[in-house]
């Protein structure tokens, strides 16, 4: 009998302490006003642990972990970009501990077992039947030999509409520019189209069911696909072809120009936070906002400030790929470094960030999204023009870019431009309070009515 008691406390004994914390693990963070899905992924290192973190409702991957340990069933680990921290007891196959993020404690569970949440309300998204006329469409870039699918949707089945192509933002998005449980452009067109404007919207190339590769596409390849969008939608015998336009978002609002001064038929286009200002300095100025506005102080936002201007311009005056990933390398290295290292991060995490890095800022996208000028394309459309932007819109600077178009405005001779910043109103046209990203997914709003109907009449003045 005592050796059977011996043996169970032996068994139990390496048990406990062969408790392995490593994979995935899946949380539900809730705070005032919101919930957000937080997954773990937790290696073993030959010093310890390493780990990264998903917060999937906001679309964030890979978000670097630092000072993970697993001790006495204690599990603890920080994240120095969003300032958090964690503290959880191992039991049962379950981490039941406390997240804190700028000293605010909030209750974090961690399990096996993916959570499931209730999909998110979206009052605005429309439901069928829709009493419009709906028919899935694709047409071809010539240019490049792909195949773009996407939805048409019409006030009735024939007639003789005014028009306009949606043209999504940065990033792979699908027709309905989907975004943290968000539609945008689904709401969008139905609404326009209720009111008698015809809408064509369709998946970027390489994503959803259109044909092509996202990778490795530059803005100018994606404005070769409006410009086909444009010209299909022209072709239609239900749509007036002298009543088309384009309405961009985002990095949307840069194509449209372009696309415009291609097609003598384009007959407006909208600019929904679209940008007139140069990459470089757009990006500047997104950074600073967006980390001011998470509570970042002025001397870390003027040193990040520093090393970003440090980064941009060798992007601008670097031609050779192999060199300016080495000037980059080298810039990560003595700059950001040894910032990342007193803040606790392992030398082979920072490595690997500095890698991941790297490849993105040399990405044939970001360096012609960087040295790009939407000024002289802007410059060049003589057909009217709509640039609306939120006040609280902390990816498109709202002043520095509605400025920038008044002064093209004035320089190109075109006399039907209209400038207005929206009160309130965050990147994606919600109403806001901080107008920072985490809270895109978090507000049930998709876009204000006043942006919707700001948008429309706007239209049907010129239509």
């Amino acid at each position: 009998m005592k050796k059977q008691i011996l043996f169970f406390l032996l068994f139990f004994t390496v048990a406990v302490f062969a408790q392995d914390v490593t994979g995935n693990w899946y949380g539900l963070l809730k705070f005032p006003g919101g919930q957000l899905r937080l997954t773990l992924h937790v290696n073993k290192a030959q010093d310890g642990y390493t780990a990264t973190l998903d917060s999937p409702d906001q679309g964030a991957e890979g978000i670097p972990v630092s000072k993970i340990a697993f001790t006495d069933n204690i599990l603890t680990f920080s994240i120095p970009a969003i300032k958090a921290e964690y503290k959880g007891t191992y039991a049962n196959n379950a981490i039941k501990g406390t997240f804190t993020q700028n000293n605010f404690p909030m209750p974090l569970n961690l399990g096996r077992e993916e959570v499931k949440t209730e999909a998110p309300k979206r009052p605005q998204e429309p439901v069928k039947p829709y009493p419009y006329h709906v028919e899935e469409v694709t047409f071809t870039n010539a240019k490049h030999g792909i195949t773009l699918s996407g939805t048409l949707t019409l006030p009735q089945q024939k007639g003789n509409f005014p028009a306009v192509v949606l043209i999504s933002g940065s990033g792979p998005q699908d027709r309905n520019e989907e975004l943290l449980g968000h539609k945008p452009f689904l709401v969008l067109a139905d609404y326009l189209t209720r009111n008698g404007i015809a809408v064509l919207r369709y998946d970027d190339r390489g994503t959803g069911a259109s044909g092509g590769k996202f990778a490795g596409a530059t803005t100018e390849d994606f404005a070769a696909d409006a410009a086909a969008a444009l010209a299909y939608l022209q072709s239609r015998p239900e749509i007036n072809k002298k009543k088309t336009g384009l309405l961009g978002h985002s990095e949307g609002g840069i194509i449209a120009p372009m696309v415009a001064n291609t097609n003598k038929d384009t007959g407006f286009i909208v600019l929904l936070a679209g940008t007139a200002i140069p990459g470089d300095e757009l990006m500047l100025l997104q950074n600073y906002m967006i980390n001011k506005a998470a509570g970042m102080p002025e001397a870390e936002l003027t040193k990040l400030g520093g090393i970003n201007r440090k980064i941009y311009d060798a992007i601008k005056q670097e031609t050779d790929t192999n060199v300016l990933k080495a000037k980059l390398n080298e810039i990560f290295n003595k700059e950001l470094k040894p910032l990342f290292i007193s803040k606790g991060i392992p030398e082979s995490q920072v490595a690997q960030y500095i890698e991941m890095q790297v490849a993105e800022l040399t990405s044939p996208w970001y360096v012609n999204f960087i040295r790009y000028n939407p000024a002289p394309a802007l410059e060049k459309v003589q057909c009217p023009i709509l640039a609306i932007n939120g006040s609280k819109d902390l990816q498109v600077a709202p002043v520095a870019n509605l400025d920038a178009i008044k002064r093209i405005a004035a320089k190109s001779g075109n006399k039907d431009v209209t400038v207005k910043e929206l009160p309130g109103l965050n990147h994606l046209f919600q109403e806001s309070a901080t107008g920072l990203p985490a809270e895109y997914g978090e507000i049930e709003q998709t876009i204000a009515p006043a942006a919707l109907n700001e948008i429309l009449q706007w239209i049907k003045k010129r239509v």
